[in-house]
């Protein structure tokens, strides 16, 4: 196991090495004046020129890739050229919002998925199988963007139960704000005892967190399926039934256990994959994350925030699937690692 950790470890350099140099050259490419963007707007030509010189934009795009990675090596991830603060302040920021989302959306996706992949395997070719695939089926194929914003017609819109969008109604801030300590609102409010800021923040937190979570839904949902299918096959499934045990216990001890390794790969996946995935989600439901900080970010061509971000998500992305190859061989002790 030390042995497959340190060489994922030793992967994990050689993928970032290569990810900062094409970002980094794709950014250099665009045509635009990073130094220009970095004073505002109607600049004078002598001002571009000296920002040009501080900012290292006269010498050869090589040294300046050195000079990146250096940075990078001492957790230096440049200087916003929009709001010139540290990007990574401004990531840090943004980062528990959509952490916040991310986290609601794939226990919702567990919680749902998992049940139905098995319910849906025991009850293989009947009614109920038949809507849960298509259930299935449909949360993997829709957009979630589109999906959002039927989200909003219908409950916002005509029914008026929840909020468009936001982290917090704007009277409940201004009358009882959140006491920032993790960054997580729900949280904040539920340790300082702030019930009217946790009553909103958790109304505004169930649209966009069912809509991040449709997609990862509908593949776990597949996935458990197509696993308990294989495994309530085996012949100890048929001698646990002949014994007498309970098909409650056959299929959420024995059989769900033995299944889940597939699962979990996929779940770990999908939530690798919200990072990315919440930038609709975000845009559509206003949501001050990591996402709209990105989109932001390009929009304006600000090149070291969008560096830094990619970086950062290209870490968790390999880092969450180190965690759960982990998470598998714990999980199951007959899977080996070599």
């Amino acid at each position: 196991m030390l042995r497959y950790i340190i060489k994922r470890l030793i992967w994990l350099a050689f993928v970032l090495l290569g990810l900062c140099a094409i970002t980094f050259t794709l950014s250099r490419i665009i045509p635009s004046d990073p130094a220009a963007s970095y004073l505002g707007p109607r600049p004078r030509p002598e001002q571009v020129e000296k920002v040009r010189v501080q900012l290292g934009l006269d010498k050869p795009l090589y040294v300046q890739f050195a000079y990146y990675m250096r940075n990078l090596v001492h957790g230096d991830l440049g200087e916003s050229l929009r709001t010139h603060r540290p990007v990574l302040q401004g990531i840090w920021e943004h980062l528990p919002a959509s952490l916040d989302l991310m986290i609601t959306a794939i226990f919702i996706a567990l919680s749902v998925g998992i049940p139905l992949g098995v319910l849906s395997a025991k009850k293989e070719n009947t009614t109920l199988d038949h809507l849960t695939r298509l259930f299935s089926v449909a949360n993997v194929s829709v957009p979630s963007f589109w999906l959002a914003m039927i989200f909003q017609i219908v409950f916002f819109r005509w029914l008026g139960i929840f909020p468009i969008g936001g982290r917090i109604d704007t009277v409940v801030n201004l009358v009882s704000p959140i006491k920032q300590i993790t960054g997580f609102y729900a949280l904040d409010a539920l340790i300082t005892g702030n019930w009217a800021a946790l009553k909103s923040t958790l109304s505004h937190l169930i649209l966009p967190s069912i809509t991040l979570a449709a997609y990862s839904t509908g593949l776990i949902a597949r996935m458990t399926r197509s696993t308990m299918l294989e495994v309530l096959r085996e012949d100890y499934i048929t001698t646990a039934r002949a014994y007498g045990i309970s098909e409650r216990e056959i299929l959420f001890v024995q059989a769900l256990r033995n299944a889940l390794g597939p699962t979990l790969t996929t779940a770990g996946l999908c939530f690798a994959f919200m990072l990315t995935g919440t930038f609709f989600v975000e845009l559509i439901f206003f949501w001050p994350g990591l996402g709209t900080y990105t989109v932001n970010a390009i929009f304006l061509n600000d090149y070291p925030v969008i560096m830094g971000i990619t970086i950062i998500m290209a870490v968790f992305y390999v880092v969450v699937n180190l965690a759960v190859d982990i998470l598998l061989a714990v999980a199951n002790p007959r899977i080996r690692l070599g």
